[in-house]
């Protein structure tokens, strides 16, 4: 064992490399005082200051900002609801249907649930006059069909090896069933909720392709932007604005890993 060690640690080198050096180099060039991003010329915060003069790029940023956040928010609803279901009642009429709606977006290319969307809003449209022309609305619904997916899965999981004995004893105990939800069901499933939603908010966030499909003039996100700008060359305020975005998901994944841990650590105090 000792002497495959070197060669463990090598390869887990060689991993984190290859998964963060880009990202790093991202960083590193974001102060550079060259516009060219691939040739150094000497250290400089120029691009942050023109970064916020870009107002088309921080605008993208807080639709997008936007729309993840209402997208997550709305997805973990969803999502609980329909791992309430598959997990705490067995058996139901329709069942079936609804573990083939959950799990098809996990699956589905994003091109055919872009596609599909775009066809079912072009219909709406024309039938029931809703929704207007596509914006805001229709990237926010369409965001959350695949989002809720995700967190179903997350949340069922949770639900799935969750400690009945807790709820029957409320419930014994004359507690209504909605007490008990709110009470101790909610805040036992509370890190699962918490992962649900930074993942429902990192898939809307990153979301290219669908959110190509369904949006409009008037709604245009920050991948679409960042996409448009590197078809024409990597702008520096492009590589200034990734690494604040990188800097903010660094902080949120740092406080929520610090509250599932204390978390987890209250919970097992309470075990014992």
């Amino acid at each position: 064992m000792k002497q495959r060690m070197p060669l463990l640690i090598t390869i887990l080198l060689l991993g984190y490399a290859f998964l963060y050096g880009p990202i790093i180099s991202l960083i590193v060039y974001s102060f550079n005082e060259s516009r060219l991003v691939t040739v150094w010329g000497g250290f400089s915060t120029k691009w942050y200051g023109e970064l916020l003069q870009n107002t088309q790029l921080l605008s993208a940023a807080w639709l997008s900002v936007r729309i993840a956040a209402l997208t997550a928010t709305i997805a973990v609803v969803l999502g609980t609801l329909a791992a309430l279901a598959l997990v705490r009642f067995r058996r139901f009429r329709g069942r079936g249907s609804l573990e083939v709606m959950v799990t098809a977006p996990l699956v589905m290319p994003e091109v055919i649930i872009g596609l599909s969307l775009l066809l079912l809003f072009v219909a709406m449209e024309s039938v029931i006059g809703w929704p207007a022309g596509r914006g805001m609305t229709t990237i926010v619904i369409a965001h959350t069909t695949f989002a809720m997916a995700y967190v179903t899965v997350v949340v069922q999981s949770r639900l799935a090896h969750m400690d009945l004995s807790l709820e029957e004893a409320a419930l014994d105990l004359g507690a209504r069933p909605l007490k008990v939800f709110f009470s101790i069901t909610l805040p036992i499933i509370a890190p699962s909720l918490i992962a649900g939603w930074l993942l429902a908010f990192t898939l809307s966030l990153d979301d290219l392709v669908v959110a190509s499909f369904v949006s409009g003039p008037g709604a245009t996100t920050l991948p679409m932007v960042v996409y448009s700008s590197v078809r024409l060359g990597v702008s520096p305020e492009i590589n200034a604005l990734a690494t604040i975005i990188v800097g903010l998901v660094s902080i949120a994944v740092l406080i929520t890993g610090v509250l599932l841990w204390r978390q987890d650590r209250r919970n097992r105090l309470d075990a014992h």
